[in-house]
């Protein structure tokens, strides 16, 4: 190999494998302080773009868990007012059991029918009630005229997957509370339309049904209309639960395949540190010897 002082080539050598040796000893400080295998788009475009989707769906995954967290608070509110509705009507039933006492006075009758009043007009408060602004029961009425119970009840749609709209749909039902109390006649067992029969929710104690006017059988029915309501929220909370399940596990899933692209193998990367560590040392060490070779021509000049 010739001599020579313009081109020292061997400088030109050490140079590009000291340049290439650093840039892979930073490559693995970059991905042992990150964590990440993949800290550029260069380094694995297909295994980032496909960890950006996962990713994604992972997000939307979580947020659809906080959405059936938030539908399960819902049913759960739903069902303590429809607990309540029952021990109301439950207590008017004894109340007119009471009143048929033979012992009663008028007095004594009135006396019960004060309390009957008011516990119909507490009964219709819970009709009324809402979760974060939005109605607990559904509205008993439609365009059309009036809607009985064990019709179509107005429901709400929980997603429960990751694909929204386009995925698994539960239907919560907003129970038709009013309608469940509320009969053709003071006497009948079968529901009605509301507002075309007896109800016990009372808007005001003018509107509330007196005592002496309803049948054992009406509060019967009403407690097991009730029933079938706190049934049916019973059945959704169910499936809203293992639809929670799954999301959860889906995650766990999820999360692990994403590991498996993005996450770096501490154990291989802080082998390659060490290795290029060293490569970088002995590429400078050997770029300063071949910076010092030429020196050799000025031997040949003096």
């Amino acid at each position: 190999m010739s001599l020579t002082i313009n081109t020292n080539t061997a400088a030109i050598s050490a140079s590009f494998n000291l340049a290439k040796n650093n840039e892979k000893l930073q490559q693995s400080l970059n991905r042992l302080s990150s964590g990440k295998r993949i800290t550029k788009p260069s380094e694995d475009a297909g295994g980032l773009a496909v960890s950006m989707k996962l990713s994604a769906s992972i997000n939307r995954t979580r947020a659809s868990i906080s959405n059936i967290q938030n539908a399960l608070s819902f049913g759960e509110v739903q069902d303590g007012a429809l607990q309540a509705a029952a021990r109301i009507v439950d207590r008017l039933a004894e109340l007119k059991t009471l009143s048929l006492d033979v012992m009663k006075s008028t007095t004594d009758i009135a006396n019960y029918n004060t309390e009957f009043k008011a516990l119909q007009q507490q009964l219709f408060s819970i009709t009324e009630e809402s979760f974060n602004g939005v109605s607990l029961f559904a509205s008993n009425t439609t365009s059309g005229g009036a809607t009985t119970f064990g019709s179509t009840s107005v429901t709400v749609s929980i997603f429960t997957s990751a694909d929204g709209a386009a995925g698994s749909i539960v239907s919560l039902n907003k129970s038709q509370l009013l309608a469940a109390v509320t009969f053709t006649s003071t006497t009948d067992a079968t529901s009605g339309a509301t507002g075309a029969g007896t109800t016990l929710a009372a808007a005001n104690a003018a509107s509330a049904v007196s005592i002496t006017t309803l049948g054992i059988s009406f509060f019967t029915s009403a407690l097991e209309n009730i029933a079938t309501l706190r049934a049916e929220n019973g059945a959704t909370m169910t499936r809203l639960q293992f639809s929670e399940d799954h999301l959860r596990l889906s995650t766990a899933n999820l999360e692990a395949a994403n590991s498996r692209i993005m996450d770096v193998d501490v154990a291989s990367e802080s082998t390659a540190l060490a290795r290029y560590n060293i490569l970088s040392q002995a590429s400078a060490a050997m770029l300063a010897q071949a910076n010092m070779s030429q020196n050799t021509a000025l031997l040949l000049l003096g």
